[in-house]
């Protein structure tokens, strides 16, 4: 879909076991990009309530994102789907003599995969069933590699997770189903550095509010389980001294959680020798 080849800084990574995951299958249908003059493959939800049982023969509207101006076309009824397009599309944001709505701010590459979800309920890589193991996992790339995992955000200049992004883009269009296929995907990711989800777990606390705290709370259990790794990690350093987010409070809570449960269930809690 509009991926980009950014080189990477050479730090460190690590391995995550693929965690069990549940989804939904879906299937592919075709949206414009009018930049290119051609077709491209896209889906829709299933679990948010979808015009698809009908004909789309509602006007289309035109779709100018980020800061090249990559123009996209949807049907008014698909985007209406999300309460903020739905608002755009009362007149807030749109330009009725020619039905355009202007998103200076979105990455074209997410913004493909919010539209694809819109029209077939999945972005790809798509989730697919593995039967033989009963589980999901993330469909492979051309030649049978594995699609990459991040996007190039111009906001913070770097690299993020695209499942993060597609997330915290779905908490503003208001898509709580597509909120769960990102962060569900995200859970099936492996070998990425760690340079990489420190910046999007800060992206993430940024861009959700405190009372969504799903993804959030993702981080910090990754963080956790893999804490060897950060423990050695400059980046993880450099982050702290940084400061100036809440995601490190909200690891220091979790980690004095984490140890509180280890001292419970070995049921010797700790306690404060004094020798005599």
């Amino acid at each position: 879909m509009f991926s980009r080849n950014v080189n990477k800084s050479q730090t460190e990574s690590f391995t995550r076991k693929r965690r069990e995951a549940k989804g939904k299958s879906s299937f592919r249908e075709h949206a414009v990009s009018k930049n290119h003059g051609h077709s491209r493959s896209i889906r829709k939800a299933p679990a948010e309530d979808t015009p698809m049982s009908s004909n789309l023969t509602s006007s289309i509207i035109t779709l100018v994102v980020g800061r090249e101006q990559r123009l996209f076309a949807a049907h008014e009824d698909v985007l209406c789907i999300s309460p903020f397009f739905s608002a755009a599309c009362r007149g807030q944001f749109l330009e009725s003599s020619s039905k355009r709505i202007s998103l200076p701010d979105e990455e074209p590459e997410i913004f493909s995969s919010v539209l694809e979800y819109l029209y077939k309920g999945d972005y790809y890589p798509k989730l697919v069933h593995n039967k033989r193991r009963n589980s999901w996992e993330l469909e492979s790339g051309e030649n049978g590699g594995s699609v990459e995992s991040t996007v190039y955000h111009h906001g913070i200049n770097g690299e993020l997770l695209k499942d993060t992004v597609i997330y915290c883009t779905a908490e503003k269009y208001g898509l709580e189903e597509l909120k769960r296929v990102a962060l569900r995907k995200q859970g099936l990711q492996s070998g990425i550095q760690c340079s990489t989800i420190l910046s999007s777990a800060r992206y993430a606390y940024a861009n959700t509010p405190d009372t969504d705290s799903k993804l959030r709370a993702h981080y910090l259990a990754l963080i956790i389980r893999s804490r060897g790794t950060f423990k050695r990690s400059g980046t993880m350093q450099m982050e702290m001294q940084a400061g100036g987010s809440q995601l490190f409070f909200d690891l220091f809570v979790a980690l004095c959680n984490h140890v509180d449960d280890v001292a419970s269930v070995a049921g010797s809690p700790r306690s404060v020798r004094t020798h005599h």
